[in-house]
């Protein structure tokens, strides 16, 4: 197949060659679609969230009644992302399509990182499809980062439960303060008084 060079080619931003359907650990990041705020609110340093971050919410919590090999550790809904730990407890093992049922375009091994997520992601589309919510997109792809040790897990809990705390300055928050003109205000007698 000759490549087109007039047509865009999505680079994959997985790690070349790793198996992600193999024994591991791994922490997820997925937005919403031109990070918009659909899914909640930051109130006092809590999340409270819409519907539709209640159903993320809840078809996440059911990720493992269909992928058996599957078990959550630290999960949280943003405002327009999502943090959570999956691990995979059993991997796949000598997994090859039958013969005329792989997709040229999409290798996704079954029970894999990818399925989990795409799945869970279509579940939350179509359930917003049918229940009055079909503005609502995700952002292509997802954002994911293998945990290599026991203090990795650690640091990645801490940053998940304590995402709400520090709303006002991530990354993902397209309104953020920034911290260092804050201070300055402070120091300057520009700011507001808290």
């Amino acid at each position: 197949m000759k490549l087109n060079p007039d047509l865009r080619h999505r680079r994959s931003i997985r790690l070349k060659d790793y198996d992600y359907s193999q024994r591991g650990a791994y922490f997820v990041t997925i937005c919403v679609q031109n990070r918009e705020y659909v899914l909640g609110e930051v109130v006092d340093e809590k999340i409270i969230l819409t519907a539709i971050g209640e159903i993320i919410e809840k078809f996440w919590f059911e990720i493992p009644n269909h992928f058996y090999n599957v078990e959550l550790d630290e999960f949280i809904v943003m405002p327009n992302h999502l943090h959570g730990i999956i691990v995979i407890y059993v991997g796949v093992q000598n997994f090859e399509p039958l013969q005329g049922q792989r997709n040229q375009f999409q290798h996704i091994i079954p029970k894999s990182l990818g399925s989990i997520i795409r799945t869970c992601k279509a579940a939350v589309t179509h359930w917003c499809n049918n229940n009055g919510h079909e503005y609502f997109r995700w952002q292509r792809n997802y954002y994911e980062h293998i945990i290599r040790n026991e203090d990795d897990l650690n640091q990645i809990r801490e940053y998940i439960s304590g995402n709400p705390l520090k709303w006002e300055t991530d990354k993902e928050n397209p309104n953020k303060i920034n911290l260092h003109l804050k201070q300055n205000e402070r120091l300057n007698g520009t700011g507001t008084k808290e």
